[in-house]
């Protein structure tokens, strides 16, 4: 993967780890589902400016937008809602790197290198050094509901990679067509009118731009780099960079919310991002950057 692709893969992970935080600043002013329906409703608008043809078969785009949105989405925010901490989420949620690598070996014909196994076991050894600081919380539902997000997340990668689109800005705005009357349909009836007249009732500042920060960055600028990376590359080779995605939230937590992260932590991140570079990293490259030198020995 050239370089440019692995610095916007790191800045997808980089708006998503933030995302999390923000995210639970919306719900507590929103209801989930009328969270979820109200983010891809936003994110579908740049459709109003642009302009050509559909991205993808349409029974793909409504494919994705099913699993993107409608389950992973609606699953994971009422996953948060009824108990799921935002740190372990994005822990939790990054099992999706597996199922989408064993779900593109089995129907893609992907199959990673040892190398990129190797890098892959690391990184978990990490995310698993991490979880055992985070609180699990009191719900197993709610944990059960993220993990099945994660898995309608592998699914819709591999929709995303099947699609063979190009203009992946306008893919990811088709896709965000198809959730937002599911969603609301779903809020009507399970969280209720009386619910979502209150949200826009009593909804300040900081809901509505949560609102805007995961419709506009992590929905349409995120997933718009994600899926362009999918169609260019593997996804044994994409899908790891997500595995940074709670490094990037705790780091993020540390900094913006003053969030202490104890050496097991700090550990715990080193270890991720190595696992990473063995991974991702072309093989010279990463060669290079342990030795500390930044370009071939000359030859004689």
């Amino acid at each position: 993967m050239p370089l440019p692709h692995i610095l916007l893969a790191l800045l997808v992970t980089l708006v998503w780890g933030v995302n999390f935080v923000v995210i639970k600043l919306g719900l507590a002013e929103f209801p989930p589902l009328l969270f979820c329906a109200l983010r891809f409703a936003l994110a579908a608008t740049p459709l109003l400016f642009l302009r050509g043809p559909m991205p993808a078969p349409l029974w793909r785009i409504v494919q994705i937008g099913l699993l993107l949105g409608v389950f992973k989405f609606g699953v994971l925010f009422i996953g948060m809602k009824i108990g799921m901490p935002a740190g372990l989420t994005s822990l939790v949620l990054q099992s999706q790197v597996f199922f989408t690598i064993l779900i593109a070996a089995l129907l893609l014909g992907e199959r990673p290198s040892r190398r990129g196994m190797l890098g892959l076991a690391l990184a978990a050894s990490g995310l698993v050094l991490i979880g055992l600081e985070r609180p699990m919380g009191d719900s197993l539902l709610a944990f059960a509901l993220v993990l099945v997000a994660a898995l309608a997340w592998a699914f819709a990668n591999i929709a995303t990679k099947r699609a063979g689109a190009t203009d992946m800005l306008r893919l990811i705005c088709w896709v965000s067509l198809v959730p937002p009357l599911p969603l609301l349909a779903l809020s009507w009836v399970f969280e209720g009118p009386q619910a979502m007249a209150a949200a826009f009732e009593h909804a300040t500042l900081v809901g509505y731009g949560s609102l805007l920060f995961v419709a506009f960055g992590a929905t349409t600028l995120g997933f718009a780099i994600w899926s362009f990376l999918l169609s260019r590359h593997p996804a044994s080779l994409v899908t790891p960079f997500a595995l940074a995605v709670p490094i990037s939230g705790l780091l993020s937590g540390w900094l913006l919310l003053d969030e202490a992260l104890s050496p097991a932590g700090w550990l715990a991140c080193v270890i991720v991002f190595v696992g990473l570079a063995i991974t991702v990293l072309p093989k010279g490259l990463f060669g290079r950057l342990v030795s500390g030198s930044s370009r071939p020995t000359p030859g004689p």
